[in-house]
């Protein structure tokens, strides 16, 4: 098992770099520009927390946390966050027939309902990022 980053510091560098790689510069370059100083803090606590630690850790490749991280958002039906993720899993490697089975096999968990809105959210991201 490889060394998790040990200070705030190298935890919010390594942080913002996997954010970068997962979510694409643009993306985070727009969050950053949008930190205001009521929600600096929770910028800096997703970098470190979310980015610096959980997507450090060696246990699952990212596309395996891509996968979660889109079912838990389809199971919340957190459909922003879902979007982000899409794109997000496309920069992982997963494919189109990736993301549509684990949409297919959340309707099972989830709810049908909640896999017929991913299938809506997924779709025109999908096609935009395939240039279709």
């Amino acid at each position: 098992m490889s060394e998790l980053p040990s200070t705030d510091d190298a935890r919010r560098d390594a942080g913002m770099a996997t954010r970068r790689q997962v979510l694409g510069d643009e993306w985070v370059d727009r969050a950053v520009a949008g930190t205001t100083p009521f929600t600096a803090d929770f910028q800096d606590f997703i970098t470190r927390v979310a980015w610096g630690d959980i997507w450090q850790r060696p246990g699952l490749a990212r596309r395996d946390r891509s996968l979660m991280t889109l079912s838990i958002t389809i199971a919340l039906r957190h459909w922003d966050e879902f979007a982000l993720h899409v794109r997000a899993a496309v920069n992982n490697g997963l494919t189109d027939a990736e993301i549509a089975e684990c949409i297919q096999h959340a309707a099972v968990y989830a709810g049908v309902p909640a896999a017929n809105h991913a299938f809506k959210v997924a779709g025109p991201i999908l096609a935009e990022l395939r240039g279709s």
